[in-house]
């Protein structure tokens, strides 16, 4: 059991802390969730009335639920792309500098040491806070246009703040994923390539994205799980508003609304919606996870 030279007792006491802390966040709250989905649990983490399937059933009745849903599609339509190409050109303009690389890198990854919540306030009261003097109303200003109000007004331009904030976040996670990529190509793939007249889109189409399709289908699935899980961003810069705005309430906001705030504290439909979204979550990461083993190549069997 302790394998050699006690490798595997090396290997436990590495892997422990993370794994408790893992089981303690994550899987014992998925659990209970799970249990709390079943019972009426209003005001109480300890319910007794079993009320079966009837949270999930109002759920999907509901029809702030549903149109959580679409919020989720509707941000996830504008910020994968967005992320996925402004990261990977990122990636490819670092990788090709001959100097300060490692600064770059840092310079566009440290967001990532941001907390999310801190993000959003300072993109709400600094940059699109609405009044006057706020920078970006400054600059519209400047060039004699008049100040814009962002997160409220009943239009919809709190998208720009809300794409901007998560863009400026996550792209440097990303493109750090792709430089990774990008290492893996030999450099003997492109130069037979320049020689056959490869260049530009050409070389991007056939070898550059070939070559990156792991990292790719990794980068997507990461981008539509994060932005399922958006909260932060949506609840600290839209919430101040008094009222969500349409299109402005994804499935994160929508549950902690029902389970935390306005008086319900409805525990049980909570639990309910929580393991919806983890069972679509799951399903989306099965159903890639198909698509790129399908795309791979199998071998072919050679007859002896």
């Amino acid at each position: 059991m302790r394998g050699h030279q006690g490798r595997n007792l090396w290997f436990l006491a590495f892997v422990a802390p993370f794994f408790i802390g893992l089981a303690i966040f994550v899987y014992v709250p998925i659990a209970w969730s799970a249990y709390l989905s079943f019972f009426d649990a209003r005001n109480t983490v300890n319910p007794t009335r079993f009320v079966g399937f009837d949270n999930y059933r109002y759920l999907f009745n509901d029809r702030l639920f549903r149109d959580s849903l679409k919020v989720f599609v509707l941000f996830a339509v504008f910020i994968v792309p967005l992320t996925y190409v402004c990261s990977l050109g990122l990636a490819m303009l670092l990788s090709n500098l001959k100097y300060g690389q490692a600064f770059f890198r840092s310079v566009f990854f440290i967001p990532m040491a941001v907390s999310y919540v801190i993000a959003a306030i300072v993109w709400r009261f600094v940059f699109f806070n609405g009044a006057r003097f706020g920078m970006i109303n400054s600059f519209i200003r400047s060039l004699g246009g008049d100040p814009v109000n962002w997160l409220g007004g009943g239009n919809n331009l709190y998208w720009v703040a809300l794409i901007s904030v998560r863009l400026w976040l996550q792209v440097g996670f990303y493109m750090i994923l792709f430089i990774a990529g990008l290492n893996q190509i030999p450099r003997e793939t492109y130069e037979a390539a320049s020689i056959d007249g490869a260049s530009g889109w050409r070389m991007l189409r056939f070898i550059t994205l070939p070559q990156l399709r792991g990292a790719s289908v990794a980068v997507i699935m990461l981008l539509f799980i994060n932005a399922f899980q958006a909260f932060d961003e949506f609840y600290n810069m839209l919430g101040s508003i008094g009222s969500y705005p349409p299109y402005g309430r994804p499935p994160l906001v929508h549950l902690y609304l029902i389970a935390f705030g306005g008086g319900q504290q409805n525990l049980g439909v909570g639990g309910a919606g929580t393991m919806i979204l983890t069972s679509i979550i799951v399903l989306f990461g099965l159903a890639q996870t198909w698509a790129l083993g399908r795309g791979q190549e199998k071998p072919k069997k050679v007859r002896a």
